[in-house]
């Protein structure tokens, strides 16, 4: 019955929404104030994402962000629906750092680039050079950023090997690291080639205490990747390597 309310009734309304949302924050951010429309019709959208298929939501920790203050939120990455627990239950205003692959999305990757999200070019010294500024401009204007320092979604479930380049950012300007902690996600979409149906699960979304600037950026992000893995149940603890890292 499930798999049946996904066909009949999930993809039509999702299909339609992220259609609407899409060229509501073209539209928007191209007319209008860039700060509400990248966010709040996102926002919602992911919201819809989770509840039209009836997917429970537990947030933890909310309560630990401040609202004028610029954060990295760094975190685990299970799956897709990461994407959609974050943008809709985090809280708090950001720009995503995501691989510029998805900027060729048809609508969603050039709704992505109005909304001033930061496209990861990786192609050379001086590519790599621009995203760090678009990066360090973003932050110092107020927003915040996400990123997912394993750099892609796991196989299995378990977390892979952090990167450097969120933590530095961070570490340049001083702010705040935020460990994210995802669970259920890998559950209800797991990495996979095709079509898959979702699959009934809670999705859990747990906000750790901020970890302030300290000169040792290693420790930092120990304290970090410890952290996140700490709120996984203890079957998916432990360090499981990534093919594509």
């Amino acid at each position: 019955m499930y798999k049946l309310y996904q066909l009949l009734v999930c993809l039509p309304l999702l299909g339609v929404t992220t259609i609407l949302v899409a060229l509501s924050t073209i539209v928007g951010c191209t007319f209008g104030k860039a700060s509400f429309w990248a966010y709040w019709p996102p926002c919602v959208w992911s919201k819809l994402m989770c509840r039209i298929p009836l997917l429970p939501v537990e947030v933890v920790g909310r309560e630990k962000l401040r609202k004028d203050c610029s954060y990295v939120f760094v975190s685990n990455h299970q799956g897709p629906y990461d994407i959609f627990l974050i943008y809709g239950y985090l809280g708090h205003s950001f720009r995503w750092l995501m691989k510029k692959e998805l900027r060729s999305i048809p609508l969603i990757g050039r709704a992505c680039e109005k909304a001033g999200h930061i496209m990861v070019d990786k192609s050379g010294p001086k590519a790599i050079a621009r995203t760090q500024i678009q990066a360090r401009e973003t932050l110092k204007n107020g927003t915040s950023i996400v990123v997912f320092p394993e750099g892609s979604r796991t196989f299995t479930g378990h977390m892979a090997r952090f990167r450097r380049g969120p933590f530095m950012l961070g570490h340049q300007l001083q702010l705040p690291i935020v460990p994210i902690t995802i669970d259920g996600s890998f559950e209800v979409l797991p990495r996979q080639k095709g079509f898959s149906f979702l699959t009934y699960h809670k999705l859990r979304l747990v906000i750790h205490d901020p970890i302030p600037y300290r000169e040792d950026l290693d420790s930092i992000m120990d304290e970090a990747y410890v952290t996140i893995e700490s709120a996984l149940p203890e079957s998916l603890r432990g360090y499981v390597a990534n093919p594509d890292q």
